[in-house]
């Protein structure tokens, strides 16, 4: 395996367990509220300096989103299951 797959690996990892406790988080919350709004993009503030240290370019932008919005959705769904109990 390259540097840059495992860089891509690293950072597709950290952007998915940085958003999953968002994810759980913003289950309890209102719809577009102000905790809602910050529950989504806090994490984006922890995924970019990641991309940046792996030296990650730009391309690979689309597949970290991608990963964070798994985060924050498989995150919110075991949210939900707990808060339903």
């Amino acid at each position: 395996m390259d540097q840059s797959a495992l860089a891509m690996m690293i950072a597709a990892s950290a952007a998915f367990i940085f958003n999953f406790p968002f994810g759980v988080l913003r289950a309890g919350t209102k719809t577009f509220s102000f905790k809602w709004f910050l529950y989504i993009h806090l994490p984006v503030f922890a995924v970019i300096p990641i991309r940046i240290g792996t030296g990650l370019s730009y391309w690979s932008i689309p597949v970290l989103v991608v990963f964070s919005i798994l985060g924050q959705f498989i995150g919110s769904r075991v949210g939900r299951r707990f808060s339903s109990r």
